[in-house]
Order: structure tokens, then sequence, then C-alpha cells
């Protein structure tokens, strides 16, 4: 009995080694990953490049895991990513450049785009046919933080519009995440808004789409990504590698239609329908928002700095080669 029951035991402890020992065998899901902590400015589909190469599988095809971190407002991006919370940076890069004239020696390098234009939409109370941006003249609109990216735009579309700032009440108080809230409690007559935000206060009623910052203010780096001077350094592997998955994002929004492009990134807007996220996609595409590939031009980097000059928040131009590092070349 006694060495039937030995028997029992040494034949499960086999089983239990070779279960073990098969285990042990088959790789850990992502083991041959590299991860990678992103901070991105806010959650729109006016990224969509970047969600296709997450849905897509683009980044774990280049050896990448990306963990995505909503981090409202391009200063707050930047502290991220100078504290080490997160490698990697999403926002405008006019950010690196306050970074960089404030004497930080670790500074922030921008060394991909993927937006080449304001993505926000002018939310209006009132329905307004023909829209110009003179009809904001004794109006107060809320738009976003002062020195940032979408204030420093829609200050240039006004400026190419020949509107005057001292024509508008430009509410400045209020924060980018606190943007539609405000607006729908009552505060302003018009707002700034990125998409979904800007369809959904429309579709609620509270609102109506009247223009686009972009088409009025031209070509910039808008939102693009960085990464401290000495991290680039040290992974030049990494970053051509997730440079290439960005890449491969942004020649599938070119080649393919609004619809099954925003299939692939619903997964991203659990509360939005696919017919409304069509429409917003297709918003983003009519006004040429993408870049063609994830290389910055100095060309379209001097546009951001004139922009900052003329808003007094510069004084000179930054060395374009020192603040831009492209792993992707024309």
């Amino acid at each position: 009995m006694k060495r039937k029951i030995l028997g029992v035991v040494l034949g499960l402890i086999i089983i239990l080694a070779i279960a073990v020992t098969t285990v042990k065998l088959i790789p850990k899901k992502n083991e041959n990953l590299t991860t990678i902590k992103l901070a991105e400015v806010t959650h729109s589909a006016f990224y969509a490049p970047m969600y296709v190469a997450i849905e897509n599988g683009y980044f774990k095809e280049n050896g990448i895991n990306i963990d995505l971190i909503l981090t409202s407002g391009a200063d707050k991006v930047a502290s991220a990513v100078l504290s080490n919370d997160v490698e990697i940076g999403f926002a405008g890069p006019e950010s690196a450049i306050y970074v960089y004239n404030g004497g930080e020696e670790d500074y922030l390098v921008t060394f991909a785009g993927l937006t080449k234009r304001d993505g926000q939409f002018i939310v209006s109370r009132k329905q307004i046919e023909n829209f110009s941006l003179s009809d904001l003249k004794g109006k107060e609109i809320l738009s976003g933080r002062l020195g940032g990216m979408p204030v420093l735009n829609f200050q240039n579309a006004l400026k190419n519009e020949g509107v005057s700032e001292s024509d508008i009440n430009m509410n400045t108080s209020v924060e980018f995440a606190s943007l539609s809230g405000s607006f729908i409690a009552g505060v302003g007559d018009f707002v700034n808004l990125f998409e979904p935000n800007a369809s959904k206060i429309e579709k609620e009623g509270l609102g109506y789409i009247v223009g686009n910052v972009g088409a009025y203010s031209g070509e910039v780096p808008y939102t693009a990504f960085y990464a401290r001077k000495s991290f680039i350094d040290n992974n030049n592997e990494t970053l051509i590698n997730f440079t290439k998955a960005i890449e491969e994002g942004l020649e599938y929004v070119k080649n393919h239609s609004s619809e099954e492009i925003a299939q692939i990134i619903l997964p991203q807007f659990p509360d939005i329908s696919l017919k409304d996220l069509t429409t917003i996609v297709d918003n983003y595409k009519k006004y040429d928002s993408w870049l063609e590939n994830p290389f910055i031009t100095e060309e379209s980097y001097k546009n951001l700095e004139n922009i900052m000059m003329d808003a007094d928040l510069l004084d000179a131009y930054v060395p374009y080669e020192k603040l831009v590092n492209n792993f992707y070349h024309e």
C-alpha cells in the first residue's frame, strides 16, 4: 500500500516538474517588449494615427509596449518627463522650448511629429451661418492656458484674419481640462475644444461647431513627441522603433477611409458611437490635420517660433539642431 502511495506521489511530483518546466519555457506576455510610459496632453481623435499604431499593434511589432497616461496640459506633460515619471511626452513642442530657455541642462528634445496644425474647433452657444473670426468681436471665448499651443495658434489665427485681441474677451483663466465643463456651466460665448468634446457639446444641444482654428492659423509642428536629452542619447534604437510605429500609423490614416480609421480606434473611445467617431475623424481629415511622416522640418519649427515671438513669449530663435532630433529621415 505504501509503495502504491509512494508511486502516486512520485508520479505527481514528475507531472508538476514537467508542468513547471513547461511554464518556464513559455515566454511571458510582452517579455521581449520595452515598456514606454507615454504622457499624452489630451485624449482626442485628433491623435488618430497614434491610436492606430497602438490598436493595430505597430508599436509591439517594433518591440515596444505603450503605457499611455493622460496628463492634461503641455506644462504638466513636460513636468512628467522632467521628473522621470514618464519617458516620452506628447504635447506641443513649445513646452520643450520653454524648458530649454529656462536653463535645464538635461532639456527636452523633440524627435517625431504627428499633427501639423491646430485641432481645435470653435464652439458657439448660438448657431452662426458663414462664421468668421470677426464674429468674436465683443464676445468672451474660453481659449485655454496662456502660452500653450492652443492659445498661441488661436492668437495667430486672429492675426491672420485681421482681428485684434483687444476686440475680444479672451479668457485664459480656465484650465485646459476644464474648458468643456466651464462652457457647459455657462461661462463664455465661445470655447475652443478638441474632439470629441466639441461634437459632444453639439450633440447635446449645448453649442454649435462653427469653425476650426487650424484652418485659420496654418501649419506648425502642433503636437509632437519629446524626451530628455539623456534618454534620447541612451535609447536611440528604441526611439527609432517608436518613430517607425508612428510612421505606420500616419501611413494608415492617409490611405484609409474615416470609417475604417474609426473602427480601428473605437476601443480608445468607448463612450462614442462608430458613427459619431467617423464624423469626428472625417473632420480632422477634411482639415488636413496630420503630417505625411514624423519628420519635423526646420521651416515648420520656425513658424512655431514666429508665433511665440509675436506673442512676446520668445526673444530669439532657439537652435533647431539642438531641440529637434528627427529619428525619421526624409
